[in-house]
């Protein structure tokens, strides 16, 4: 074949014999357009078999890709099985005796729930605003996942984060065993392990993990917290309209939150009634009527004590929990701990020591206003310029209003001062104060409210009588008012200098009642009650009578009243003296040495005894174990707390039978086993399911004798006379119109009134008052336990023992009651107007020797409180 041949299919211009040329152009288009239909159908059906192949070998690829990307992460799963022992951090509650909420200790405020008591209601709420289909699909609503990733592919154009489909089960995964970023990668293996939990676990198991984990704002987590914390209710308790709204803050609590975000937080809720209404779980008139309830919401205080007068007590609670069993068990473990304290008695406890502690405060004098405030010129104008007109009137209110808020906004008083309001003067004129408050009322404090308020110049020196509101305050001044009358009557009142503390005692178990520590515990933590080592005074010297009625003495044995001197240890010479300094009586009885607190008495005393028996008998009902061997030590020298000194008291009404201080009665774990309890007794018959005329179980009483109860008993009698006849007769006379209950104590007073104490008891309830400086000084001249401490003490008494039935000291056998002179302790003659009942032992000689003081004296007592000379009855 030529070049030419080979060359015939090329196109050449003009060749119109060309193919491509003229007729012969149109002659093979023709015969397709004859076939194009069903061509075109052919060729489409070969494109979309060959997208099909594509897609196919695609998908199989992306499957493949995918196990093989999620068999990769195999190893980066945790373990989804330990679910399966769930051990959450579950808040420790601390109930009082009476089972009421006292406290919660919580990193996370949580209590676990099982599933089956979990109200329905409240499943419902949550599966209707959560995951409607929980109980259907398998881990995973794929339904959902389109629109999920729709909406996540704006989120990442727009850069906020991305939205998931995630149900309850892969919301478990995430909160247990994930962290929550926003990656692609922690949603694959949040797909993955749902669906194994969907295989190992029910469907109950997975949402009590889900509502017991999930967070709902004010520090609670878990739906029962959650309903504590909001409705104050348990779980069992919480209505529809409720449950709604907890599970509105399932998502973004803040955003939902009851005060700040109200009418959001009723909106969601009322989305999700209706989520539940279409679930079929409410009928028309429940969706109607719950959409129609308030929010009804409130917060819960913070972690700690649920009320400021037992806040004290409640960190005295955590001390001992935390040294019992570590701060993870208190804070994580979900302990149970029921309590001895009252509620109402440390109520009336906090209440009459504090009043006593600002009576005694008052007595000396106004220490000034807390701080004083440049108030606007408008404001201060006002007191030398009557404003006159509406505008004028407007403008001052309007300062009146800014000032309180700008001025007093930085500052607050502690929680537990309440009624006490801080308070800034705006006005002041002769008769009265007008005073503002940060919320923007306002309120006055008259003349004859503040008159107590002389200005203080040392302890033993106050100013001249206040005759005008302007002597005490000056505008500007922030100080402290309490509401007396009405709405608008206020008092001038000031922070006690002094502090204290005051316990109540069951005397027969120990079991501490109420526990006040300070005038504030917000001010100062430090517990007065149990950690201030002080001197006692004397009070402790019923310790040193008891030691001698249990050598030979009897309440009516006879020891001298005069001055005394024995040589001390360091070579100088121990020389006490009475309260009243030069005064001395001669020979008194072991009675009135305790009635009236003579010292040298009891100094002579203790010399007869001996240093070494009186520190025996100390130690062994449990004032303290650190006494030095001195005889300073008969007038109160040593130191001890007002917890062991009010439970060394409680022995003496309680028979003589040894106790020790409690504050917890049992402790259980999570799951309500008891791992603790204070009563370890066995008992038999205690637990029947009913009484069927069965005698009362008998319990043992397994408490050591620390004193013969007979000598216990004659210490009761002797402290009766301490408040009929003695240095407690303060409290006598708060029973004037009334007559006075069984009730005994004794005073103490150190030297220059440094600390003041009254300890006593009735029947049934022991109490310890102390009053003085944190850095020991001076309370005043005369203020001793007797001014200070006993009226704290009577106070409490009227009060707690109002509705107790009144019942007298219990006397053991052995106990013989005559009457004699209330002065000499003789038996007592007919007409004998001066008497009483003396409690003798059986064996005591009330006529012979054992009523004389064996080391000397023959001094006779005198009838009456007459001085004798001072030189008489002097032992070396």
């Amino acid at each position: 074949m030529n070049a030419k041949n080979n060359n015939s299919d090329s196109f050449r211009f003009g060749d119109e014999n060309h193919p491509l040329r003229g007729d012969h152009w149109d002659d093979e288009p023709r015969k397709k357009k004859r076939g194009g239909a069903l061509g075109g159908l052919v060729l489409f059906g070969r494109i979309v078999m060959g997208l099909g192949i594509v897609g196919f070998v695609g998908m199989v690829i992306a499957v493949v890709g995918a196990f093989i990307y999620m068999r990769s992460l195999e190893p980066e799963l945790p373990d989804y099985t330990t679910l399966e022992s769930y051990q959450p951090k579950v808040t420790t509650r601390i109930h009082a005796g009476d089972g009421t909420l006292v406290a919660e200790f919580a990193r996370e405020r949580r209590l676990f729930v099982p599933a089956e008591s979990i109200p329905d209601t409240v499943k419902q709420a949550f599966i209707s605003a959560e995951d409607k289909t929980f109980y259907e699909h398998s881990g995973i609503y794929w339904m959902g996942i389109p629109r999920a990733a729709w909406n996540s592919f704006k989120a990442m154009r727009e850069g906020a984060p991305l939205q998931g489909a995630s149900t309850i089960t892969q919301q478990v995964a995430k909160n247990f065993l994930l962290t929550s970023d926003q990656r692609i990668e922690r949603k694959v293996k949040e797909a993955i392990i749902a669906r194994r939990m969907e295989k190992a676990f029910t469907k109950d198991h997975i949402l009590e993990l889900y509502l017991n984990e999930i967070y709902l704002g004010n520090r609670s987590y878990g739906v029962a917290a959650a309903a504590l914390a909001y409705f104050d209710k348990p779980l069992s308790e919480i209505e529809p309209h409720e449950a709604a709204y907890l599970a509105t803050l399932a998502k973004a609590p803040a955003n939902y939150h009851p005060v700040y975000n109200e009418s959001r937080a009723v909106e969601r809720r009322n989305w999700i009634l209706g989520q539940m209404w279409e679930n079929g779980y409410l009928t028309d008139e429940d969706l109607e009527y719950f959409r129609a309830q308030p929010l009804g919401a409130e917060l819960l205080p913070p972690l700690g004590a649920r009320s400021a007068a037992l806040e004290y007590f409640a960190e005295e609670v955590r001390r001992d929990i935390s040294g019992r069993y570590g701060s993870d068990a208190l804070y994580d473990g979900g302990l149970s701990v029921r309590t001895t304290i009252d509620p109402v008695m440390q109520e009336k406890a906090q209440r009459a020591f504090r009043e006593g502690l600002t009576e005694y405060d008052m007595r000396h004098g106004w220490r000034g206003p807390l701080t004083t405030l440049a108030l606007p010129d408008d404001l201060t104008a006002r007191t030398e310029v009557e404003r006159e007109g509406e505008e004028s009137q407007f403008l001052w209110t309007l300062s009146l209003e800014q000032a309180q808020k700008a001025l007093l906004a930085d500052r607050s008083v502690a929680r537990d001062l309440t009624p006490w309001r801080l308070a800034v003067v705006l006005e002041t004129t002769a008769a009265v104060a007008e005073i503002g408050f940060l919320d923007g009322t306002r309120g006055s404090i008259t003349l004859p409210n503040l008159s107590w308020a002389k200005q203080f110049i040392q302890m033993n020196e106050l100013g001249p009588d206040v005759e005008s509101v302007t002597d005490v305050l000056a505008i500007g001044d922030v100080i402290l008012a309490e509401p007396i009358e009405g709405d608008t009557s206020y008092a001038l009142r000031q922070i006690p200098a002094a502090n204290g503390g005051m316990l109540a005692m069951d005397p027969h178990t120990g079991r501490i009642l109420a526990m006040v520590g300070g005038f504030s515990f917000g001010m100062s933590e430090f517990n007065r009650a149990t950690q201030a080592w002080r001197q006692p005074g004397s009070t402790f010297k019923p310790f040193i009578y008891a030691a001698a009625l249990d050598s030979g003495y009897t309440p009516s044995s006879i020891v001298l009243d005069a001055p005394f001197v024995a040589p001390g240890l360091d070579g100088t010479w121990y020389k006490p003296g009475n309260y009243v300094q030069d005064r001395f009586y001669g020979d008194s009885t072991l009675r009135l040495g305790i009635e009236k607190s003579r010292n040298t008495m009891t100094a002579r005393l203790a010399q007869d005894l001996g240093i070494g028996r009186i520190i025996e008998y100390a130690e062994r009902m449990g004032v303290s174990d650190k006494l030095p061997r001195n005889l300073s030590i008969s007038l109160g020298a040593g130191e001890t707390t007002l917890v062991r000194l009010t439970a060394a008291y409680a022995q003496f009404v309680n028979g003589g039978k040894q106790i020790k201080p409690t504050i917890i009665d049992r402790i259980q774990d999570r799951q309500g086993e008891t791992i603790y309890a204070i009563d370890d007794r066995a008992c038999f018959g205690c637990n029947v399911e009913g009484w069927d005329e069965q005698p009362e179980p008998d319990l043992p009483d397994d408490r050591s004798q620390v004193i013969d109860p007979r000598t216990a008993f004659q210490m009761v009698s002797i402290m009766e006379g301490v408040i009929e006849r003695g240095t407690g007769t303060k409290i006598r006379e708060l029973y004037l119109d009334e007559p006075l209950p069984p009730i005994a104590g004794k005073t103490g007073t150190t030297n220059d009134y440094r600390d003041a104490w009254f300890v006593g008891f009735s029947p049934d309830l022991a109490v310890g008052v102390f009053v003085g400086y944190d850095l020991p000084a001076t309370l005043g001249n005369g203020e001793g336990g007797g001014n200070v401490a006993a009226p704290i003490f009577g106070r409490f008494m009227k009060d707690a023992l109002v509705t107790e039935d009144v019942v007298p000291f219990r006397a053991p056998s052995g106990i013989r009651l005559v009457r004699v002179n209330a002065r000499t302790g003789r038996p007592a003659t007919a007409g004998d107007p001066n008497t009483i009942l003396e409690a003798f032992k059986a064996e005591d000689d009330i006529y012979g020797r054992s009523n004389r003081f064996r080391g000397d004296g023959n001094q006779q007592s005198p009838d009456t409180d007459e001085e004798i000379d001072s030189d008489l009855g002097v032992i070396y």
